[in-house]
């Protein structure tokens, strides 16, 4: 905790009853961070429900009752009791899933392109989490009343793999393993570019776009986090100066991948925020697939590896570039 926090009076709210104590220890990650966004990245929360959970007294920082603005250490202890989740707002939609594996804890899905995850604005139904909702009945409460059993999310542009947790146990266990980067993850990536390098990695923070808050960059101002992009060519189409990568995402910021290539003269094909100048007629998205997933079970400890096959719109583009390539 800093000094500056240190004098001000503890807070003395009470938690009502909630469900059962959450325990972490932080990583190297989140030194530093303020306990809301240190919370929230630890519990797979928003930073909103994390403060709200601070400001009820139901966090505690090494015994201590946490505020939102403390900043944490490296290995302190964080305890929190969650509330009891709220009933969802949220209607089952009998949406179609194309279910990869799903046991008594977690479903594991092919995302198609243009599905958004969960609800927000401009979205207010025919989501993943509608569907989810559907086909398992109860989600885990964690991820909020808008996004339950949500751990992490593809864009809706963006198709592929997906890990999802029915119980809030699960949901604790996935969060924690991206947290500290143990999740495999893998993505096709067709670029407009011909890189000189056979690989690459792009190595640099990512915060809110100096002047657009709806996009990330590279160029923030402010708060900004680490991020990490390693990618390698497959194959180069040079009579299309374009390139079909497989990405390596180390951590998991949001538009990650977009920015990362976009900011080393690679942009995705199709992107129309981080690559206007990459369209392609051919994709009506932009041409970025989750190819592989691969985690530890948090019940069984057995690793768990997933793949999902390029979608039709994704191997129709790249046959058509594969034949123009042997055209000459």
């Amino acid at each position: 905790m800093s000094r500056k926090d240190a004098k001000r009076p503890r807070s003395e709210a009470q938690p009502s009853e909630g469900g059962p104590p959450l325990r972490f220890v932080t990583g190297e990650s989140d030194e530093g961070e303020r306990l809301d966004v240190a919370l929230a990245a630890l519990a797979g929360i928003s930073r909103s429900q994390a403060r709200r959970w601070i400001d009820e007294g139901r966090v505690r920082v090494d015994g201590e009752p946490g505020r939102a603005s403390q900043h944490v250490a490296l290995g302190a202890v964080l305890e929190a009791v969650a509330p009891e989740p709220a009933p969802s707002p949220l209607a089952p939609e009998p949406i179609a899933l194309a279910i990869l594996y799903e046991d008594e804890d977690l479903i594991v899905i092919d995302k198609p392109a243009w599905l958004v995850v969960h609800p927000a604005p401009g979205h207010p139904g025919g989501t993943l989490v509608n569907a989810l909702l559907h086909h398992c009945g109860d989600l885990s409460g964690v991820g909020g009343v808008l996004r339950p059993g949500i751990v992490h999310r593809l864009d809706r542009g963006t198709s592929g793999v997906l890990v999802a947790a029915k119980h809030d146990a699960v949901h604790q266990s996935l969060a924690r393993q991206f947290e500290e980067h143990s999740v495999e993850r893998e993505y096709r990536v067709l670029v407009r570019g011909l890189p000189a390098s056979d690989t690459g990695q792009v190595d640099r923070p990512l915060g809110r776009h100096p002047s657009d808050r709806k996009r990330m960059s590279v160029a923030a101002r402010g708060r900004v986090r680490e991020a990490r992009t390693a990618w390698r060519v497959l194959r180069r189409f040079g009579a299309s100066g374009i390139t079909l990568l497989a990405v390596h995402p180390e951590t998991g910021r949001t538009h990650q991948i977009r920015v990362h290539l976009a900011s080393a003269g690679l942009p995705i094909l199709g992107d129309p925020v981080y690559g206007r100048a990459a369209r392609a007629p051919a994709l009506a998205r932009p041409a970025l697939h989750a190819v592989v997933l691969g985690f530890t079970h948090p019940r069984t400890g057995v690793r768990m590896r997933f793949e999902a096959p390029l979608p039709a719109d994704f191997a129709e583009l790249v046959g058509a570039l594969e034949r123009r390539e042997a055209a000459g």
